[in-house]
């Protein structure tokens, strides 16, 4: 029996949560055919919002875990689209990750391989996408980390 993209996430000890609900006026995700854009998801953990400015109070390796965050929030915003299940997943398409950083920092793809990295370890080839990682000067409520996708689904 092939394992399911909710038993490879629960082999790496990942549950996802509730799709996080939007924080203004714009929905969480938009579908358009098969494929599925997904709103920006800010880096989050049980704690609250993982804010910091890499390049100043943040290390890359604590930006990556953040990058993380947003990920496994963009799958659980994916699983809402596909009606709870996420095995109509399909495959990650791309993935825009925006960084807090300071001016003269230059590791923002070291920061969203920590999503990227995720993505590729939890679903496989089909985790496998186009990206880009680009500085902000800031980013909502201080987050360290922010991240849109679009994903296909079947």
């Amino acid at each position: 029996m092939a394992r399911t993209f909710e038993t490879r996430l629960a082999e790496l000890g990942v549950t996802l949560p509730d799709a996080p609900a939007p924080a203004a006026n714009y929905v969480p995700y938009v579908q358009v055919g098969d494929l599925v854009y997904v709103s920006g998801q800010i880096s989050q953990n049980a704690d609250g919002f993982m804010i910091g400015k890499l390049g100043d109070n943040m290390s890359t390796e604590d930006g990556a875990s953040a990058a993380r965050t947003c990920a496994i929030a963009l799958l659980a915003q994916v699983k809402a689209a596909c009606g709870g299940d996420l095995d109509r997943l399909v495959r990650v398409v791309k993935l825009s990750g925006f960084v807090n950083s300071t001016q003269d920092y230059t590791e923002q793809p070291k920061v969203i391989n920590g999503a990227s990295d995720f993505l590729v370890e939890a679903l496989g080839d089909a985790g496998k996408h186009a990206r880009a990682a680009v500085s902000s000067p800031s980013l909502p409520m201080g987050v360290a980390v922010e991240i849109e996708g679009i994903f296909q689904i079947a």
